[in-house]
């Protein structure tokens, strides 16, 4: 239904109106009474096999919403009924902000990709607690909080120790993004100098805190290895809780879009089948050098069931959706939880004949 009708009007608008009608659509279901329990028998999945623990907090499934599509946190119950086992709002701002002038989101069907060069638009931390504070004990929520566009890198920590400290009862997590949407260099916003001047008052507020709230860290693809290596030794060393691995490319390479539609569109971080590559490569790094310790969200081109099983075969712990969700809307959630139901079912099947050929060996 969603391929065949819904898809096509929500397409037929800007990617932008479309993100408005589909929020709007999911608010109004929350309103109606017993609309959440009937978009969680359309939608969501539940079985034993999809339940993960991760960072001390039991996941209904292991396929979240990424940061971007509920920033500001509107419908993150509803979102949770849609088949989600975790929502990740943001990237929030202490004051709001409006982003770059439209038009900033570009579809790119031939690429089943996204360009976003959006810019951090949110209503601001009031609005955002507006929203989370209302019930949301069964779903796990977490806030991707970045600066404010006009702070400078060198205030930027007291924009993030703001923003963690306001929303830190209504989080289950937080992801430091650092990625600075055009208004600093990239290379100085992930130098270790400047995450650690991030993350230390983090650290130091949680520890006075009765409740434990874990924090993870959003890295580029475009980084270097060395410099994947260098954050990845921030996780090891620092109490710095988990890897968010990867938001959106700059590159442009290998696209199967035209050349002069690209450079239409001009910049912005491309997300959805060209990232798929490089973000398994950087979890599998990430998960490698950190010896297998620390939890991975793996996210950025993730678009089908098989996409999945790589970010976990790779050492992702989680994983969240985006490019793939818009294409292919809610049986997307539904689907990728059923293949990782079979496959369980098929480990758990192979197991006794496994055990049973072993035994003639093990008699000997």
């Amino acid at each position: 239904m969603y391929r065949r009708f819904i898809k096509p009007i929500l397409f037929a608008l800007s990617i932008e109106q479309a993100h408005r009608v589909v929020l709007l659509a999911l608010r109004l279901i929350g309103m109606i009474p017993g609309g959440r329990w009937l978009l969680d028998r359309c939608c969501a999945v539940h079985h034993p096999a999809l339940e993960r623990e991760v960072f001390g907090r039991r996941f209904a499934n292991p396929i979240g919403l990424a940061a971007g599509f509920d920033t500001d946190g509107e419908a993150v119950r509803e979102l949770a009924a849609a088949g989600f086992g975790f929502v990740e709002t943001g990237t929030l701002t202490p004051r709001p902000q409006g982003g770059n002038p439209r038009p900033r989101i570009f579809r790119l069907p031939k690429d089943r990709a996204i360009v976003n060069r959006i810019g951090h638009a949110n209503r601001g931390l009031d609005r955002a607690i507006g929203h989370l504070r209302r019930p949301h004990a069964e779903t796990i929520v977490g806030c991707n909080i970045g600066k404010n566009t006009a702070t400078p890198l060198e205030e930027a920590a007291g924009d993030y120790l703001k923003l963690f400290r306001n929303l830190y009862q209504y989080a289950d997590y937080f992801t430091v993004n650092v990625s600075c949407d055009g208004s600093c260099s990239e290379h100085k916003a992930y130098a270790p100098e400047n995450i650690l001047r991030i993350l230390n008052p983090l650290f130091d507020f949680r520890r006075g805190q009765n409740q434990y709230r874990p924090v993870l860290l959003k890295i580029s693809p475009d980084m270097t290895d060395a410099e994947i290596d260098a954050i990845t030794d921030i996780l090891i060393e620092t109490p710095l809780d988990g890897i968010v691995a990867v938001h959106g490319t700059a590159s442009r390479e290998g696209l199967r879009t035209s050349r002069a539609a690209i450079d239409k569109i001009g910049g912005g971080r491309l997300s959805g089948a060209p990232l798929t590559a490089r973000a398994i490569e950087v979890v599998r790094r990430v998960h490698t050098r950190s010896g297998g310790a620390y939890p991975i969200i793996g996210t950025g081109g993730v678009m089908s069931a098989d996409d999945v099983r790589a970010m976990l075969a790779a050492g992702a712990d989680l994983v969240q959706l985006y490019t793939g969700y818009i294409y292919d809307g809610p049986a997307f959630v539904r689907d990728i939880c059923r293949a990782l139901i079979a496959d369980a079912e098929a480990a758990q099947a192979a197991a006794p004949d496994n055990e049973t050929a072993k035994e003639p060996s093990a008699a000997q």
